[in-house]
């Protein structure tokens, strides 16, 4: 092999890819997670004036929403230990793509937990039936961030 096919193979900017893979995941999914945390914070402050006992209860959306950014930052840590001096364009590219799939299905995910975390608690208040109901929704709103993870690390392991 050349030594410029091995240079072309291996250019400086490969690394910006591979990094920006790493940050892209966290990033987004830490966005996501932020704000499905703020928008069940807001459902639960607002239910937690009609009935405090149900506090610890309706926190399940936080704890839900903060598990997306923990798939981000294990598909970023992943990345940043792989980025070295023998870092091709192809990984790159591929961990550009492992990040975006995390960052962005994290996202989304984060803000369909907020949505049916802010509403469902909300609803318990009222309606104590509807507490299994929010559950099973935000477990399905879960999912697709954990898709998203599973997908970064089968790109990752490319």
């Amino acid at each position: 092999m050349s030594e410029s096919s091995n240079t072309e193979e291996k250019p400086a900017y490969a690394l910006f890819f591979g990094g920006m893979g790493a940050a892209s995941a966290i990033i987004f999914s830490a966005l996501g997670a932020a704000y499905g945390t703020a928008k069940s914070g807001t459902g639960i402050a607002a239910m937690a004036v009609m009935r405090p006992e149900l506090i610890m209860k309706s926190i399940i959306p936080v704890v839900m929403a903060g598990i997306i950014a923990i798939y981000g930052l294990v598909i970023s840590v992943l990345i940043a230990g792989s980025l070295s001096n023998d870092y091709t364009i192809r990984k790159g590219y591929i961990h550009l793509a492992a990040g975006l799939s995390v960052g962005f299905s994290g996202l989304a995910a984060g803000f369909a937990i907020g949505i049916v975390g802010d509403a469902g608690v909300r609803g318990t208040a009222q309606q104590p039936r509807l507490f299994v109901g929010m559950i099973l929704i935000l477990i399905f709103a879960e999912v697709l961030g954990l898709y998203g993870m599973i997908v970064g690390i089968y790109l990752y392991t490319k």
